[in-house]
């Protein structure tokens, strides 16, 4: 059952997988890649009405957008330990300081990286720091 608090209404993962009929996993997984908008506290991911009718939007909002916006686009990359054993963050304004944090790291599948919209700080994507690497070394 879906919480309310105050205006806001939260939905759980077990919220959605019943209301949807989509696995829990699938679900996590859209959270972590960052598909899906939603917060986690505690251990428990929470997701607004909002952040849903936005998921479903977004096949008509690209065909209406205009490529110039997509263009002007910057972009922050936050590293982060993926666990309770590794604390650190660290933002980085470019991809090529973001593979050198990473590279840094004596255990790099320890991190993933947080890709975030500069200006509105909302999380694009949510990269293993492994794949960042793959994904960005050779363009760099």
């Amino acid at each position: 059952m879906p919480k309310k608090i105050g205006s806001l209404t939260l939905y759980s993962v077990d919220d959605l997988h019943e209301m949807l009929g989509v696995s829990k996993m699938t679900i996590r997984a859209y959270l972590r890649e960052g598909r899906l908008k939603g917060r986690k506290l505690g251990v428990q991911w929470y997701v607004t009405e909002e952040a849903i009718k936005s998921y479903f939007d977004v096949g008509s909002e690209e065909d209406d957008s205009k490529p110039e916006k997509k263009k002007k686009r910057s972009y922050t990359y936050v590293v982060q330990g993926v666990n309770d054993l590794v604390s650190e963050t660290e933002e980085c304004a470019t991809v090529s300081e973001t593979l050198e944090c990473l590279n840094s790291q004596a255990i790099i599948s320890l991190f993933q990286v947080e890709i975030r919209d500069e200006s509105t700080g909302e999380i694009i994507e949510i990269v293993k720091g492994r794949d960042f690497i793959e994904r960005h070394s050779n363009n760099s």
